[in-house]
């Protein structure tokens, strides 16, 4: 199966730090090389209450187990396509 580009939402009731950004990647990094999915950018709000992060992965199952793995909050996940 061909990989597929992953959405993932999330929102903050107070701004996402930098550090906060760090440990929740420091959590996920081994979950992703268990998983074989790719991290590709992560785009954040200038208020910093709004993060996307973009995934290549082979369905939004996989990850979706992660981010719970990670202990990572997330509104959404979804397939999307890059256009550019």
């Amino acid at each position: 199966m061909n990989p597929q580009r992953i959405v993932v939402e999330r929102s903050f009731d107070a701004p996402h730090t930098e550090a906060d950004m760090m440990l929740v990647s420091g959590r996920m990094r081994p979950c992703l090389e268990a998983y074989q999915v790719t991290w590709k950018r992560t785009v954040v709000s200038a208020d910093r209450k709004r993060v996307v992060c973009e995934y290549e992965a082979p369905d939004t199952e996989t990850v979706r187990r992660i981010q719970h793995e990670a202990g990572a909050q997330f509104d959404r996940i979804w397939v999307g396509s890059v256009i550019e």
